[in-house]
């Protein structure tokens, strides 16, 4: 018999029907044990993997923290929140998140994610999800198993927040964020 492990955790918000600036969100943030696609912003040049184990851990740091963007797109701006994680898991190798973005204060982002004009959708198609946008993670406290590795092995970290960015931009590009209710 083969036992299969699912780590989840949630902040659970009291429902409020049609709150005008609550806009559920799902998406993956990131990929376990996998290296990522590009080196990410801090990693001087170096490609990443997020262990396992370090995932695991820093799961609770997810919760609360906040997600952010930039208006073209292409970096982080942690000086610009746009919502709030309240519900993070890894499903296989994936990291799932869900949250609300603040619908009310923040219109266009929930129009981008919705539509993205077809010339971009075009440009920015991978695996069909997201309309073109992904996500990916900020931390802080992390460490590297060999600093002179080539793909540097993240053996702990502490989540401070996610950015929505264009796939092209992430580290990881099969990372997505989908309107909850648009699936």
């Amino acid at each position: 018999m083969r036992t299969i492990e699912l780590e989840s955790m949630a902040i659970e918000m009291p429902a409020v029907a049609g709150h005008p600036n609550r806009e559920p969100f799902v998406g993956v943030l990131t990929l376990i044990d996998v290296p990522s696609d590009r080196p990410p912003a801090g990693a001087r040049g170096h490609r990443v993997i997020l262990t396992r184990a370090a995932a695991d851990a820093a799961l609770p740091s997810l919760l609360g923290m906040g997600l952010d963007y930039s208006p073209s797109f292409d970096r982080h701006d942690a000086q610009r929140k746009v919502g709030i994680i309240t519900r993070a898991e890894i499903v296989g190798r994936a990291l799932e998140l869900g949250g609300h973005l603040f619908a009310k204060d923040f219109p266009e982002i929930l129009h981008k994610i919705a539509r993205v004009p077809r010339e971009l959708e075009a440009r920015w198609r991978r695996s069909g999800h997201g309309r073109g946008l992904g996500m990916s993670y900020e931390i802080a406290d992390a460490s590297v198993a060999d600093l002179r590795a080539n793909i540097w092995t993240l053996t702990h970290v502490t989540f401070t927040g996610a950015a929505i960015l264009r796939r092209d931009k992430a580290a990881y590009q099969d990372t997505w964020i989908e309107l909850e209710n648009n699936t």
